[in-house]
């Protein structure tokens, strides 16, 4: 088997923790993949993994083997590039994307980028779940609201405006709040993290400081889908992304309320597992999106 390839059989197989999981992302026999990572022990001369019946995990030369072998992955298609007539990018991308922003905007404009780049194909994961990129195998995640910590590369893509929405059915039952004083006499659309679980409190930013307070409400929701229809049923006020519900309030089916009490906006960031060596197909996607993004939602 060529070097490279077992390069990238090893990435993958660490990527997953698992022969079997590596084995179907490459279209391989599970066999052919141990063998390989085996072929590739034997040329280092050093054990690459820990096995165990549960997972696969790199030794501490692994580790190490591990993060040269990128780089040389990287450099290897990059020198392919070069050398091919029309030098564009090319392959396969792994992304994933918040599912209302995949819906609305990114799949929608997807046709201008495939035209544009007809050597690059694109599985699109479209989920509100916080993927793992090493184990799930992805190749970049569009995130929005703050980050944990972690040893992900983290590209801002602007910030994306938030507004309080209420629909008319509501406001004419329990009159239009003004400003936050009036919200103990209201109900709000609880929204609950579909990762943790937490409900999110109402929030706002007065005189330069951010400001929360609970509100009584009667239904919670983990969609945003759920959110917006609750919120069309006439259930109670949401704080939502503007894009999100921009064709409601053009049709006057949700009006927006205290506009002078918005919470504050919420990061977008694209995130990278590796800092360096980002494949050609990899920057002009990440350039695309950007661009995209800052277009159609701020």
């Amino acid at each position: 088997m060529d070097r490279i390839d077992l390069f990238r059989i090893f990435v993958r197989v660490v990527e997953c923790s698992s022969f079997t999981r590596a084995a179907d992302m490459l279209g391989l026999p599970r066999s052919s993949v141990s063998a390989a990572v085996q072929e590739l022990e034997g040329r280092i001369g050093t054990r690459l993994l820990h096995r165990t019946t549960r997972v696969v995990s790199p030794t501490q030369d692994g580790s190490a083997f591990y993060e040269r072998c990128l780089r040389l992955i990287a450099d290897v298609e990059e020198a392919e590039n070069v050398f091919r007539q029309t030098n564009a990018p090319s392959g396969r991308l792994r992304i994933d994307v918040p599912g209302r922003i995949g819906r609305l905007v990114i799949a929608p404009a997807l046709p201008e980028f495939l035209y544009a780049y007809p050597g690059i194909d694109i599985d699109l994961g479209v989920t509100d779940r916080a993927v793992n990129l090493v184990e799930d195998s992805v190749d970049c995640v569009l995130r929005v609201g703050p980050l944990p910590d972690s040893g992900l590369i983290a590209r801002s893509l602007g910030d994306l405006p938030l507004i309080n929405v209420a629909s008319p059915a509501y406001l004419r039952r329990h009159g239009t709040p003004q400003a936050p004083d009036d919200l103990g006499e209201h109900l709000a659309i609880n929204y609950a993290s579909p990762s943790s679980g937490r409900i999110e409190a109402w929030e706002w930013v007065e005189e330069g400081a951010r400001k929360t307070r609970p509100m009584r409400s009667r239904v919670a929701v983990n969609s945003a889908e759920a959110y917006i229809a609750c919120c069309l049923a006439g259930l109670g006020l949401i704080q939502i992304p503007a894009y999100d519900v921009r064709s409601h309030l053009d049709a006057g089916d949700l009006v927006e309320v205290m506009p002078s009490y918005r919470a504050e906006p919420m990061p977008m960031t694209l995130l990278y597992p590796h800092r360096q060596h980002l494949s050609r197909r990899l920057q002009v996607f990440a350039d695309w999106l950007e661009t995209l993004l800052r277009r159609r939602l701020l």
